[in-house]
């Protein structure tokens, strides 16, 4: 079956304007989410405007490039493909596997002989040594899986809630175009991804033999997708089950499941004290459909969990600064900060009792400044304000920027 894809507009737009400035475009995202075909959406792009552009793509997961392994290879293939006449463009698919890449693409860098674009699938890829190595000749662009607005027209399916269940239970990766939205198929291939994500970006690349304990502390995550991350208490959880941790072991899994992108820790807020906490926060997965994957399945009574997992991702895509807050002992679900502002956002499934309304919007009016508040819920009676927090229905909050764009 060949594959289909639809180019990722809402990403070209913000990425256009890099194109040719004299520093490395680096593309991160989880595997499979869609870097590579985004980087051949530049590639068509540039071809656009630049007729005569000499493109070099190297893909270090095709047959034809496994002889590039470090970075002495990739520089004499690329050598062989820069050309004197026209201007040079430089793709390189999945950079992490080549040893010491940093080298050849600062080499590049300097002489100005190629625009240069990367992906990897790795948070660490622009991190400690290397970033310092490479800093202020880099600017990292993240690749997400579909926003709902996105499901709707790779999918070809009408804005409502039929499809945002659908979006629920099988989540954004851009390959499910190519299937049917059936539990079976789309089943079958997120178990392969979430193997191979287990198996290759975080077995091999850390040299892990324990992958009962890896799959053991997925399950646990997606199981509690949304609350307080506590090694103490996964220790704890795992030894009723005959598995002898130490919490530091727990977080150097965990932090492996983070670098390779398959799920996002932010922290915990304190806003009376206006500091950030230096333990706990909260886990949520990058895709909902391998969150529901690793959990055993889509089940309505995790509805809260991937209401408010795809919320996370919704303010993601935007770029925020996300935190959870503290406000004397009230939680408030996400803080999101970008150009000196910010937002407060509270979900639930529906506000269902007083005591609800009382919890949702009472922690919100605790906070004092100016700043947007807004609540998230299924009701379908949502849409109106609350003595001025704003009560938006989770389709009206997935589809656009509406009532918290800064």
């Amino acid at each position: 079956m060949r594959e289909q894809f639809l180019n990722r507009d809402s990403y070209l737009r913000q990425f256009v304007a890099w194109i040719e400035k004299p520093v490395i475009k680096v593309i991160t995202g989880q595997r499979r989410v869609g870097k590579s075909k985004f980087m051949l959406q530049v590639m068509q792009h540039i071809k656009k405007t630049n007729k005569q552009a000499n493109i070099i793509y190297i893909n270090t997961e095709e047959e034809e490039f496994q002889h590039i392994r470090d970075y002495k290879a990739l520089q004499k293939e690329i050598n062989a493909k820069l050309s004197k006449k026209a201007k040079n463009y430089l793709f390189v698919d999945e950079i992490q596997d080549i040893k010491k890449f940093e080298l050849a693409l600062r080499n590049y860098l300097a002489k100005n002989e190629c625009d240069i674009y990367c992906t990897g699938s790795n948070s660490n890829l622009m991190s400690g040594e290397l970033a310092s190595y490479l800093s202020g000749r880099y600017v990292e662009f993240k690749i997400h899986p579909l926003s709902l607005d996105e499901f709707c027209l790779f999918h070809n399916l009408p804005k409502n809630n039929d499809t945002l269940l659908k979006y629920f239970r099988f989540g954004g990766m851009p390959f499910l175009r190519n299937l049917p939205l059936e539990e079976l198929m789309v089943n079958e291939y997120l178990q392969s991804l979430y193997s191979t994500i287990l198996l290759r970006d975080i077995a091999e690349r850390h040299d892990i033999r324990n992958l009962h304990l890896l799959k053991s502390l997925s399950r646990y995550i997606a199981d509690n997708t949304g609350s307080i991350f506590s090694s103490l208490s996964i220790s704890k959880y795992l030894k009723s089950i005959n598995l002898l941790v130490s919490p530091k072991s727990i977080l150097d899994y965990a932090d492996y499941l983070k670098n390779a992108l398959l799920v996002n820790q932010i922290e915990r807020h304190d806003l009376k004290g206006k500091k950030l906490f230096s333990s706990g926060g909260k886990i949520y997965f990058e895709d909902l459909g391998l969150r529901n994957t690793v959990a055993g399945g889509f089940k309505i009574n995790d509805i809260q969990k991937i209401l408010e997992n795809s919320v996370y991702m919704h303010l993601a895509r935007q770029n925020y600064k996300i935190s959870t807050g503290v406000l004397n002992s009230q939680e408030i679900d996400f803080i999101a900060e970008k150009n000196g502002k910010r937002i407060y956002v509270q979900v639930a499934y529906k506000l269902s009792s007083q005591e609800t309304i009382d919890r949702e919007f009472g922690n919100l009016l605790l906070i004092k400044d100016n700043f947007p508040k807004i609540v998230v819920t299924m009701d379908e009676l949502a849409g109106n304000d609350y003595q001025g927090i704003r009560h938006i229905h989770i389709l009206d909050f997935l589809y656009s920027h509406y009532g918290f764009h800064v």
